[in-house]
């Protein structure tokens, strides 16, 4: 059984595009005929010139090899050009190559993946969604209203979800980090407080801030959040910044989180041992693929920490995380789009979905889904921009600012 073939398939999302403006899909074939699936997530380059890394990847360190030489193939792509060190577009690609080649081996003995990965230890896994404007919202209110945000997360709760999670407090600049403004310490506290009253004790409250605040001013955004008991407090300073991040820990009250925009075992290593987080959120299609995140997982059990994996991707990576979360004993949850994403579900046949807040782990083989070529082919991306993008405009200190969650398309 050896990898001949490769083709790209990248995706554009139709609106409102939640999981991002488009998908890369990674399409392997064995000599033997067998296909496998992954997916590369949020590329730091265009659709164009991601593809390009991805050939070169493929071509490179993983042609012509068995798709069981998981280990030699993570070894040559992470040691290529003299490096042997994390490199997140490299990563990236091989990530989204390494989960088609779990997809391939689960399908060639005929079992899932999860039953590759040391079974499966957990029988159900908690989700939870962000929360999205309802149908009758105003779309471009949504984002910064008290009022329609505990509407949207009572309405997930009352579909199942024991957790929901929010962002109120950009903007999203290439500027992180700042200093909140008090409109925006203000706007986040009144959100969370209304969500609070909405949903009461059932449901946990996850705040993200993807990297923007400075530790201090973490800590002040932080302070007026402790009164609404989040779960956790997500990459409340630049991700690189480990020291400010362990900082910020210590002040509060708020479990730390942050992952998404790490990878491999080494950058994940360096965040359990400066103790800046205790919730550590790889994306499975950009931190080096499922082998890679079972070390991890295995990592932060020794040092008290939980896994939640991150998605804002498509189905692919969504069944990856699956099949990890079903196998690793600390999970904490797992990331949904909605109750599985309108544009997500089809493209895989339903074979995944969110039933009453959870997620059952599939027992079909390989990754357990039906990838629909027809559906995605329909849907090309002519997109050039990418998967999610940064405003360059500063904090504005003198008007609300408002982030449109999960950059939607209209």
């Amino acid at each position: 059984m050896k990898l001949t073939d490769l083709e790209i398939l990248t995706i554009g999302t139709p609106p409102p595009g939640w999981g991002g403006r488009y998908w890369i899909i990674v399409r392997l074939t064995t000599a033997c005929g067998i296909i496998g699936y992954g997916e590369v997530y949020a590329a730091s380059v265009g659709p164009a010139a991601m593809e390009a890394v991805i050939g070169d990847v493929f071509s490179r360190h993983m042609q012509g090899e068995s798709p069981e030489n998981i280990e030699l193939m993570f070894r040559r792509a992470y040691s290529s050009g003299f490096t042997q060190r994390p490199d997140l577009t490299v990563m990236g690609a091989f990530s989204g190559l390494e989960i088609a080649c779990w997809d391939i081996l689960g399908k060639a003995r005929d079992r899932p993946v999860w039953a590759l990965l040391g079974g499966r230890m957990n029988e159900r896994l908690r989700a939870y969604t962000y929360l999205y404007p309802l149908a009758h919202h105003d779309k471009a209110a949504f984002w910064t209203s008290p009022d329609m945000a505990a509407e949207s997360a009572l309405a997930a709760v009352d579909q199942g979800f024991t957790a929901i999670k929010l962002d109120p407090a950009g903007p999203y600049t290439i500027r992180g980090g700042h200093q909140p403004s008090m409109r925006d310490i203000d706007q986040s506290a009144r959100i969370l407080a209304a969500i609070r009253e909405a949903i009461g004790p059932r449901a946990d409250i996850l705040f993200g801030t993807h990297g923007q605040f400075t530790p201090a001013g973490a800590v002040r955004l932080g302070a007026a959040l402790e009164p609404y008991q989040p779960l956790w407090f997500e990459e409340p300073i630049p991700p690189d910044d480990l020291p400010g991040m362990a900082q910020v820990a210590r002040a509060l009250r708020i479990p730390i989180a942050t992952g998404e925009r790490l990878t491999t075992k080494a950058e994940f290593g360096a965040v359990l041992r400066a103790g800046a987080a205790s919730i550590l959120q790889p994306a499975l299609g950009r931190a080096g693929g499922i082998w890679e995140v079972k070390k991890i997982a295995a990592m932060a059990e020794v040092f008290g920490a939980q896994l939640a994996p991150h998605l804002y991707a498509g189905p692919v990576e969504w069944a990856a995380n699956v099949h990890l979360a079903a196998s690793i004993p600390n999970l904490l949850m797992i990331e949904c789009i909605q109750t599985g994403g309108e544009f997500h579900r089809p493209l895989i046949g339903n074979t995944l979905q969110v039933e009453d807040g959870f997620v059952t782990p599939p027992d079909a083989p390989g990754l357990g889904i039906s990838f629909d070529e027809t559906l995605a082919r329909a849907h090309p991306c002519t997109d050039e921009g990418l998967h999610l993008q940064m405003q360059e405009a500063p904090c504005d200190y003198t008007r609300q600012n408002s982030f449109e969650g999960g950059a939607p398309r209209d």
